[in-house]
């Protein structure tokens, strides 16, 4: 997993703002006035002004300011933050949140086995997962629809996964989302979603491991559709559940690639 660079998230209020141009149609694209979102937000026409220019820079809105206001849309950035802040809100107002998200098996660079094996990242998968995983990881490319809902995946509790270093490198941290892995009537329970905190990797892609290898266990192939089901997880070794200890198979393991940081 390779990380890229770290930009500034947006502050509560520009994230305020974005609700309020995608309530007035952003998430297509609208005409905004500043002075009316200075209104709606209580605030002044220049502040209004600035969060937009805040939420442009990080990639959350593109403008095109004519005489007489802007339009404004919503980008793809834009809108996995507004779901993410949406799924907060369903995490403090319903029970047993579950987010599917479906794609297609898809092959990777090969360097899974590798990083899942290092030892600061293993050590942590043992206790912290309650296995020791497959060296490898499941690719799986995402539908347009399921990128765009991949923004819920910050309002489900993950296990998180620290960043740690070396005599020659920094690697960096992840968060593992719980997942039951669907391909036609199977099902696999025990499987996590690797999400590293910074990446180059797009959004279209979700990395999987579990104890097993995947495509063994549900005799997938490239190109098969599966639906990766992602509900809420807590740390094994808090729960008194210790590593399993289990020894993986041997052979050509590697799936899929897991995120590094330099």
């Amino acid at each position: 997993m390779a990380e890229a660079t770290a930009t500034t998230d947006p502050d509560p209020a520009a994230i305020a703002a974005l609700k309020h141009v995608g309530l007035v149609g952003g998430l297509t694209e609208t005409k905004v006035s500043c002075a009316a979102m200075g209104d709606r937000l209580d605030a002044s026409t220049q502040t209004a002004s600035r969060r937009l220019q805040t939420l442009e820079s990080a990639g959350y809105v593109e403008r095109d300011v004519v005489g007489d206001g802007q339009w404004v849309r919503v980008t793809d950035a834009g809108e996995a933050a507004l779901r993410a802040e949406y799924a907060d809100y369903r995490r403090l107002f319903e029970s047993d949140v579950e987010l599917v998200l479906r794609g297609a098996v898809t092959g990777g660079m090969g360097e899974g086995r590798h990083y899942i094996t290092l030892p600061g990242y293993a050590e942590q998968f043992r206790s912290r997962l309650g296995y020791e995983p497959f060296p490898g990881t499941l690719n799986v490319d995402l539908s347009e629809e399921s990128v765009r809902r991949r923004g819920e995946m910050a309002g489900i509790d993950a296990v998180p996964i620290d960043a740690w270093e070396d005599e020659d490198r920094t690697y960096g941290a992840a968060s593992c989302y719980g997942v039951a892995l669907v391909a036609g009537d199977e099902r696999y329970e025990e499987v996590h979603a690797i999400v590293p905190d910074r990446t180059h990797h797009d959004d279209d892609q979700l990395e999987l491991i579990a104890p097993e290898r995947l495509r063994d266990a549900l005799a997938l192939d490239d190109g098969d559709e599966v639906e990766v089901r992602v509900t809420a997880t807590s740390r094994a070794d808090e729960a008194g559940e210790g590593a399993t200890g289990d020894e993986t198979s041997e052979g050509d393991a590697a799936d899929g690639e897991t995120p590094e940081v330099a």
